[in-house]
């Protein structure tokens, strides 16, 4: 059922209120005998209904005669007199035939169509994608090892530690942090910091956006992040030499192996 609005409820409450007192004061004068035209006169003047439809009302009360005065003394509701054709003619509170969009604002219609969301389930919608394309890099990291060896080294002999000893590129950033820092800091507290930045970004950039410019904040931040990382993975790649001493590439050549 649909809920009225509490405006519209009063309104309604107001009218029915009113149409009962007016009613209650033409009674009399109709009870009596007499005066019965002379207060539904004062009753049409005192209402706001439109002049045109008082015109209409007055002719619908000639047509119906004495009939419908009668049944506005006697009953509490409003019969629907007989028009001189012989159809019935509906009527509101004291005889008015008003219709309804004459009495109800515009702009008490309620808009109730809600607004369209740019959101998706992620199930289906990002799960199938995204278990598409592991399927797609898994077939080709598989189809390309099959034609391309990896580029391993000679087997490691444990008599000789080779010097610059560098970790895998994805990790000498954190190498690179190591000769900065104190294990504690470079190792623990400083990736802490920067991953417990990184989860607390959405919950400061709210902005449900997707366009660059309306961004700037969480573009802002990823890319801090990636040149910060970036950068030592360069250094430790191309500026670090024998004893992961710090040196230049185009004087003491490249230290550095895939």
């Amino acid at each position: 059922m649909t809920e009225v609005p509490e405006h519209l409820r009063k309104r309604a409450e107001e009218a029915r209120a009113k149409a009962a007192a007016e009613k209650a004061e033409a009674a009399a004068p109709v009870a009596s005998g007499g005066g019965g035209d002379d207060a539904a006169e004062q009753q049409e003047a005192e209402s706001k209904i439109p002049a045109h439809l008082l015109e209409r009302s007055k002719a619908a009360k000639a047509k119906s005669g004495g009939a419908e005065a009668g049944a506005v003394a006697t009953a509490p509701t409003a019969a629907a007199p007989a028009t001189a054709a012989g159809g019935p003619v509906l009527t509101g509170p004291g005889g008015n035939t008003q219709r309804l969009l004459t009495v109800v604002k515009s702009g008490s219609i309620q808009d109730t169509k809600s607004a369209p969301q740019d959101k998706v389930h992620t199930w289906p919608h990002l799960l199938v994608v995204e278990f598409a394309a592991a399927l797609f890099i898994t077939a080709f990291i598989l189809i390309f090892s099959i034609f391309v060896n990896a580029p391993l080294l000679e087997l490691a002999n444990f008599n000789q530690t080779p010097n610059p000893s560098k970790a895998p590129w994805y990790f000498l950033g954190l190498q690179e942090l190591l000769t900065m820092f104190h294990p504690m800091v470079a190792g623990v507290t400083i990736p802490g910091i920067g991953l417990f930045v990184l989860i607390l970004a959405p919950y400061i950039d709210r902005n449900p956006s997707s366009k660059p410019e309306d961004r700037k904040f969480a573009i802002s931040l990823m890319t801090m992040h990636l040149m910060f990382w970036a950068v030592l993975v360069m250094i430790g790649s191309f500026f670090r030499g024998p004893g992961f001493n710090f040196v230049f590439p185009w004087e003491a050549g490249l230290f550095f192996e895939l």
